[in-house]
């Protein structure tokens, strides 16, 4: 754990998380979605696996450009819909939807909590701590996530980009938060992975900030965006917490 910030830290009146990268690694769980997508393609479309990756990446990239910076642009629905058609096969409704079922089911049955997540949940609500959940992405999907991993129980309030209108950082679903935990801003740590969109945005609503850092998670030198304290572990959050 590093402490970056010269200020006396204060215990938190609430609690906010992001989600993907932060409670649980994003990547092991992407990797093995699109892996079991890529193979039911080539099996079922006949398609190159190499090509149909890279049509893939290319799509994603095409949807992102078009929406910008909004839940929609997350969409595996969109992503897979574009790569068919940019396959020269139109819009194929039903195998779209079944690759997008099997992304997030073998993404789902792939992902793991960080150790001592629960945990620190756990604590906060048994010191009557509020929590919220800002996320990206639209809150179908998220909500799964967050009930796959039984903690829909230890959020009082969720934030989905979708409900928002816009990704973070902007500050849009900073301030739905804020407004139904009708917390002083100063009071709130914000605990993400991501310097542009979690610490960024928390810095510029007045939070206090804590990056989870992890493989392929680096901390940003730059002052503008810089958090307040930087974690590995969920058990340095908790050693943290109980030090305040």
């Amino acid at each position: 754990m590093k402490i970056l910030t010269e200020d006396k830290i204060i215990k938190p009146k609430a609690v906010i998380f992001d989600t993907d990268n932060t409670l649980y690694p994003y990547k092991p769980a992407h990797e093995a979605g699109l892996k079991e997508v890529v193979d039911k393609a080539h099996k079922l479309l006949k398609v190159d696996k190499e090509d149909f990756l890279e049509t893939f990446e290319n799509s994603r990239k095409k949807i992102k450009s078009q929406l910008g910076n909004t839940a929609a642009s997350h969409s595996r629905l969109l992503y897979f819909q574009k790569t068919i058609e940019q396959l020269g096969m139109g819009t194929r409704i039903f195998l779209t939807l079944d690759l997008e079922q099997t992304y997030w089911r073998t993404f789902l049955a792939n992902t793991r909590l960080f150790d001592h997540v629960k945990e620190f949940l756990q604590l906060l609500k048994s010191q009557g701590v509020k929590t919220a959940n800002i996320t990206d992405l639209t809150a179908q999907i998220q909500f799964r996530k967050i009930v796959f991993f039984g903690l829909d129980e230890f959020f009082d309030y969720v934030v989905s980009s979708e409900e928002a209108g816009a990704d973070k950082p902007d500050c849009k679903p900073f301030e739905i938060a804020l407004s139904k935990l009708n917390i002083d801003p100063s009071m709130i740590w914000m605990i993400g992975d991501s310097i542009y969109k979690d610490i960024k945005g928390g810095n510029e609503m007045g939070l206090f900030t804590i990056q989870k850092i992890h493989d392929e998670v680096n901390v940003n030198n730059d002052d503008s965006n810089k958090p307040n304290v930087v974690i590995e572990t969920y058990k340095d959050l908790i050693n943290l917490y109980n030090s305040v």
